[in-house]
């Protein structure tokens, strides 16, 4: 069932994407008359699962979940149709049209991608908010259980005062990201601050290490089940341990320090349970283990239990605008600068290219609106930018040669063309075989 839903996300997420950015290049070329052959959800190779003529357009869906397409007449593109170039150039077709329209029609499709993207993030403010937690709430500091960022110099309790120089406000889920592409943290440790500098081979660091968030906030230990073989059967699901063995122990990584030094032992824990104190006697194995079974608090619950002070703040419609636009703009912005890390070899950052996989595996497996959302405007991005790349083969490659004739007025021949359509051809394969090739890799021996 959690296969299902998170195919189900995948797929039309995908859809979406692949629609609406197809949909880009399609309207643009019907407004300035050009005939389009054909429209496509996913590639027919070979064979459709659907498809239907409607005027000079056949609307179809392949049954290749890769991508989509549109087949604009007197274009070269992934079709390589060279018999229809070497007729005399029709009124209809892409080259005949101005180097100004076909630029548009080049470009409607990047452009779509970034405008569905800016009217998500909109979208998400406005009906579900920002919830986050102010930094200077979190008294204790981060938790910093990942071995690469302990290894570098950070430790739990450090409170996270700056990242790159700007100052740290909130604390949420994209602080893992905002250090992954820093060059230095300022933390502040017993009282006193220091700075963190990242290594250059960061990204290769922890790609070669377990997969783990790079900070977190600092969580109780809080007991989700009991195996039926738990020498710890008095303990109850829910239960939060808030003392062990006469220490006080408000953090989960305070309870695992205190159990490390008491293996193989019987001792006393205090535990809420239903908002009331209960001391009951556990067992800890001789791997320093309760043997129970992790579990959750919502963020509602750990404000309720004096954890966090969780703010909440809700926008109206156009106040939702300027929050939305600053939102996509920073997303925009994050990925420039992984695209940034991914081409400097120094970083690793290559090592960690996922294929259609690691899309896949960014779905939850429970259906949630708002996380599709989200993950679907960030797609939106990515797609974008990687369509921007000046490849032949790709929106961006036509955009370059256009702007070289509407530059130098020359127009680059229709053999040229070929050939840079080709040799755009190979390397796109080429990257798809690396991206899938170490989602492979990644599977087998990185598990």
């Amino acid at each position: 069932m959690e296969i299902a839903i998170k195919l189900s996300q995948f797929l039309l997420s995908l859809s979406i994407l692949i629609i609406l950015h197809e949909l880009g290049h399609f309207i643009p070329a019907k407004l300035f008359k050009t005939r389009v052959e054909k429209f496509y959800l996913f590639f027919d190779v070979n064979y459709s699962l659907f498809k239907k003529k409607i005027g000079d357009t056949e609307y179809g869906i392949g049954w290749l979940p890769l991508g989509g397409y549109v087949k604009i007449s007197g274009m070269i593109d992934e079709s390589m149709d060279k018999e229809q170039m070497q007729g005399e150039p029709q009124p209809w077709e892409f080259r005949s049209k101005p180097t100004w329209q076909r630029l548009i029609i080049m470009l409607g499709g990047v452009i779509v991608n970034f405008i569905l993207a800016f009217i998500i993030y909109i979208g998400m403010t406005f009906f579900y908010g920002e919830q986050y937690i102010a930094n200077a709430e979190v008294k204790d500091g981060v938790s910093i259980e990942n071995p690469i960022m302990q290894e570098i110099g950070f430790k739990t309790g450090d409170k996270i005062v700056s990242i790159d120089g700007k100052p740290l406000e909130r604390l949420d889920p994209s602080i893992s990201e905002k250090i992954l592409m820093a060059k230095s943290v300022v933390v502040n440790r017993a009282g006193a601050d220091q700075e963190i500098k990242l290594p250059v081979n960061f990204i290769d660091k922890l790609l070669s290490g377990p997969k783990m968030p790079l900070a977190e906030l600092r969580m109780p230990f809080a007991i989700g089940g009991i195996p039926s073989d738990s020498q710890n059967q008095n303990l109850k699901a829910k239960d939060i341990i808030i003392s062990l063995n006469g220490q006080k122990t408000k953090y989960f990584d305070e309870v695992k320090g205190i159990l490390e030094a008491n293996k193989g032992k019987t001792i006393a824990a205090v535990v809420l349970r239903d908002e009331k104190e209960v001391t009951v006697p556990v067992v800890v194995s001789k791997e320093g283990k309760l043997g129970v079974q992790l579990g959750g608090i919502n963020m509602d619950s750990l404000e309720k239990l004096g954890y966090y002070k969780v703010s909440k703040q809700e926008f109206g419609f156009f106040e939702s605008i300027p929050v939305g636009l600053d939102r996509g703009w920073t997303q925009l912005s994050n990925y420039g600068k992984q695209l940034k890390a991914i081409f400097n070899p120094s970083t690793g950052a290559y090592k960690g290219v996922g294929g259609f996989k690691a899309i896949f595996d960014i779905f939850p497996k429970t259906w949630s609106w708002e996380a599709f959302w989200g993950i679907t405007a960030l797609l939106s991005i990515m797609l974008g930018v990687m369509n921007l790349l000046p490849i032949p083969a790709l929106d961006g490659g036509h955009v370059m040669f256009l702007l070289y004739e509407m530059i130098s007025g020359k127009k680059p021949s229709d053999k040229f063309m070929e050939r840079a359509q080709l040799v755009g051809f190979v390397l796109l394969i080429t990257l798809l075989l690396f991206a899938n090739g170490n989602d492979i890799y990644k599977a087998i021996f990185r598990k």
